[in-house]
């Protein structure tokens, strides 16, 4: 099986987490939802719990080459955290698929067996922690990179949840003074 049954398999997981919840996670459901056996399934990921860390692990490829690409064009990583995400109005795709994955991933959380240690929370923890991790090296002011994490974190949970934006130019003030140098 090819790297594109893994994606699908992933994508399907997606869609499963996203259309129907959590409660309806099965291996059964997410094979059924890529068109491969659950053999076919098994043999990308072992467990349901592979499956969910599968899809943190994509999470982070997605938005680790969102910010690769942010960075050659010159954009500083601080901005690039606090982009606002707007899934009803956004055109790229590759923002549309990282948001799908981020909204996906935080369902997650209820999804995973609850095995000990759970695999599924490193993997998010280490995503994360690559996130905070690039904005300290970013920005000196360890009190400065955290307040950006914790606002970006803060819009990107807004826009997962549906919530009203903050006005734009309101925030395009917020964005400017904490990337000021």
């Amino acid at each position: 099986m090819s790297s594109d049954t893994r994606d699908r398999i992933l994508d399907a997981l997606e869609t499963v987490l996203l259309e129907r919840g959590s409660a309806q996670l099965t291996l059964d459901n997410v094979a059924a939802a890529a068109g491969v056996s659950k053999g076919g399934l098994l043999y990308h990921f072992k467990s349901k719990d592979a499956l969910l860390v599968g899809l943190v692990h994509r999470l982070g490829e997605r938005a680790r080459a969102q910010l690769d690409e942010a960075r050659a064009s010159g954009t500083p990583i601080s901005a690039w955290y606090l982009q606002t995400p707007d899934p009803t109005t956004q055109t790229d795709a590759v923002e549309l698929a990282l948001y799908r994955s981020l909204l996906a991933t935080m369902r997650t959380i209820d999804a995973s067996t609850g095995n000990e240690p759970d695999e599924v929370q490193r993997a998010l923890d280490a995503v994360m922690a690559s996130w905070s991790d690039d904005l300290e090296t970013e920005v000196s002011d360890p009190v400065r990179a955290d307040t950006i994490r914790l606002v970006g974190d803060g819009v990107y949970l807004r826009a997962l949840l549906g919530l009203p934006q903050i006005e734009p130019a309101r925030y395009r003030a917020v964005v400017e003074r904490l990337t000021e140098h």
